[in-house]
């Protein structure tokens, strides 16, 4: 059940803004399970002059520069995330074309309990909310 935030600077078109959510979402249906439709982004546009950055850790960045920021339970393992990383570069530089420098990606991990997605329920706190990205896996026959 992530929550997405993406900023970047103010000016792209519309289709530009939905294909980076569009593989985002992708990027985490492919490497955290996240289950068809459980899409929940917001794209904010920045003008310039609340837009900042610079090119430490010797990453040469341009003004195409996109922050995403990915909030999901603290359920993940290390690898998965580096699979994350690494995933939603390669989607963004097919589609809609972002250098592989211009993407800076932070995950917040939050436990369950911190989550309610409507009507005021904290529906993860005592389990899984009926999530299906939460459940088990099946155990193997034998």
């Amino acid at each position: 059940m992530p929550l997405v935030h993406i900023s970047l600077r103010a000016g792209k078109p519309a289709a530009y803004r939905e294909k980076i959510a569009d593989s985002v979402y992708r990027a985490m249906w492919e490497t955290l399970n996240v289950p068809e439709g459980d899409k929940f982004i917001v794209i904010t546009e920045h003008t310039d002059a609340n837009f900042y950055y610079d090119n430490s850790f010797d990453i040469t960045r341009s003004d195409d520069l996109v922050y995403i920021q990915v909030t999901l339970f603290d359920t993940r393992a290390t690898e998965q995330k580096k699979l994350l990383f690494r995933r939603i570069a390669e989607l963004l530089s097919e589609s809609p074309g972002i250098r592989l420098e211009d993407v800076f990606v932070n995950l917040l991990e939050s436990a369950r309990e911190n989550w309610s997605v409507g009507k005021g329920v904290a529906q993860f706190a005592d389990g899984d909310g009926g999530h299906p990205a939460l459940q088990p896996p099946p155990t193997p026959q034998g």
